[in-house]
């Protein structure tokens, strides 16, 4: 099995995260992690596993990601075992105006699928402590935790 997880990471709280769920997966073969900035196109081929993760920005994905997403090839991913999580701010931890807004594992995960990936868990995310991090406590732990080959 071949996974791939791909990330990308403004203040090193994404990238913690992309690097604990790569350590995690002991029982694939191989395991890449690479920033969205560095991935080739040609990575994806023969992939198992494709794990993306981006910070909340203005709700959404990073714009990197967005255009790495976006220039998958249609069905590329049919077969390809897939999930997505972001780093981002607790809800309840955010002004009440904010809270309105989503975050950006969702669309993540919802493109994966349209580019034919089936995707294995819902999206997760993971919490930093105001706009730059550090990680909460914990969140580490959870990240080595959250995604298990099947």
């Amino acid at each position: 099995m071949k996974a791939l997880v791909v990330y990308d990471s403004f203040f090193g709280n994404t990238e913690q995260i992309a690097q604990t769920i790569a350590a995690s997966l002991g029982s694939v073969d191989e395991v890449s992690v690479v920033k969205v900035s560095d991935v080739k196109y040609a990575q994806l081929a023969g992939l198992s596993h494709l794990i993306v993760g981006s910070p909340t920005r203005g709700f959404r994905p990073t714009p990197a990601i967005v255009e790495f997403l976006k220039n998958i090839p249609a069905g590329s991913l049919k077969g390809v075992r897939v999930a997505a999580f972001d780093t981002s701010i607790r809800k309840k931890d955010m002004p009440f105006f904010i809270r309105l807004g989503g975050y950006a594992a969702k669309p993540i995960s919802e493109t994966l699928k349209d580019k034919g990936g089936e995707l294995v868990l819902p999206p997760e995310a993971f919490y930093v402590s105001g706009e730059q991090g550090p990680l909460k406590e914990g969140e580490l732990e959870r990240a080595a935790s959250w995604f298990k080959v099947i």
